[in-house]
């Protein structure tokens, strides 16, 4: 008798440290999903909303997780509560718990309770869906276009005539003065998917059929995204960068991006290096003979932080590298090596940083 009574002791404390490291491990997924992101948001997070897509989901969000949260507690409960009363001992071992057939409530129960459940969540996702998707888009907005390529991202205003890559300018919005920028969504070759976590759902950009979404940002600040629908080699390398400027600094930034492209007469010979090699068939610069769209416009160059959609800051040396050997930063990205000499190099180089 004492030999059964501590193979069952035995047998309930390990199911009990089961339970416990199971526990453990939801409270630790919990603590991370409510974990608030760093200040400068350099990690996103559909949980540290800053517009207004984005807080329609981060509230169906909690509210998803809530329920679900409360599902499981309430299952597991039941679940432990069973395993614990109803173990198996060895002096029942011969006994046949009792039976239960056809109740009409339990399976009432079992089929209405999960029926309202599933309604429930449906209605309040279509209600996010319908608000998000069927937003008005005001006069005041910014409008842009935007293009996914493999690798990297193509930003166009219309209205303002201004085309710029990888990093995307929008003024911030408050209910005193709404500024949202709509955006659509266009791809130039394969399937992307446009994610910024912290300011707008995923949208997919899909060949030939247009999208599209909104931001709506209430505080200025850097936030980072991403595609997020594998496109290739270098998916995870396609980086999204968003600035959200004050309504001074985007109209500052409206103003530079609007200037034709400076042309110092000092850089000529590294600006004959770009008009002469195939840079010219990929890239476009205002005041060359470069109209190139396959590749990012280069007009503005050293306005941006990054290049290589963020794959690199942008410095001369990563600039050089980039040119010289592109696989040196991006491994598979579609950019060709120019096999320059190293005099081509410095002068192109010192041209490109001129662009301002």
């Amino acid at each position: 008798m004492g030999k059964i009574r501590k193979a069952d002791w035995q047998a309930t404390v390990s199911r009990a440290v089961g339970i416990l490291v199971l526990l453990a491990g939801v409270l630790l997924a919990t603590s991370l999903c409510v974990a608030s992101t760093s200040a400068d948001h350099s990690v996103p997070s559909i949980f540290d909303a800053h517009s207004t897509p984005a807080e329609s989901i981060r509230h169906l969000s909690h509210f998803v997780l809530g329920v679900t949260g409360l599902i499981f507690l309430i299952v597991f409960s039941l679940l432990s509560y069973a395993v614990v009363k109803f173990r198996s001992r060895r002096a029942e071992a011969e006994r046949e718990p009792a039976q239960v057939f056809g109740s009409t409530q339990i399976e009432l129960a079992w089929t209405v309770i999960p029926v309202l459940i599933v309604a429930v969540l449906f209605a309040a996702t279509a209600r996010v869906i319908h608000a998000i998707q069927d937003a008005p888009n005001p006069p005041t907005a910014v409008q842009v276009t935007v293009i996914g390529h493999q690798f990297w991202w193509e930003f166009r205003y219309p209205g303002l005539g201004i085309v710029t890559a990888n990093e995307l300018h929008v003024p911030v919005s408050d209910s005193a003065n709404p500024t949202p920028t709509f955006l659509k969504l266009l791809s130039a070759d394969t399937d992307h998917s446009f994610w910024l976590p912290q300011l707008a759902g995923k949208t997919d950009l899909i060949p030939n059929h247009p999208n599209e979404t909104w931001l709506d940002p209430h505080e200025t600040g850097l936030f980072l995204g991403q595609c997020a629908q594998y496109c290739g080699t270098q998916h995870a390398k396609m980086l999204l960068r968003v600035y959200v400027d004050s309504p001074e600094d985007f109209k500052a930034w409206v103003y530079e991006q609007q200037q034709p492209g400076k042309q110092d007469e000092k850089e000529a010979a590294g600006r004959l290096v770009f008009e002469r090699t195939a840079c010219l068939n990929c890239h476009a610069i205002n005041g060359t003979n470069g109209t190139g769209r396959f590749g990012p416009d280069l007009t503005h160059l050293m306005s941006r932080r990054t290049i290589a959609a963020g794959a690199a800051e942008n410095t001369p040396e990563n600039l050089r590298l980039w040119i010289q050997n592109p696989d040196a930063i991006k491994t598979g990205s579609l950019m060709p090596g120019m096999k320059l000499t190293d005099a081509e190099l410095d002068e192109l180089v010192s041209y490109l940083e001129t662009l301002r």
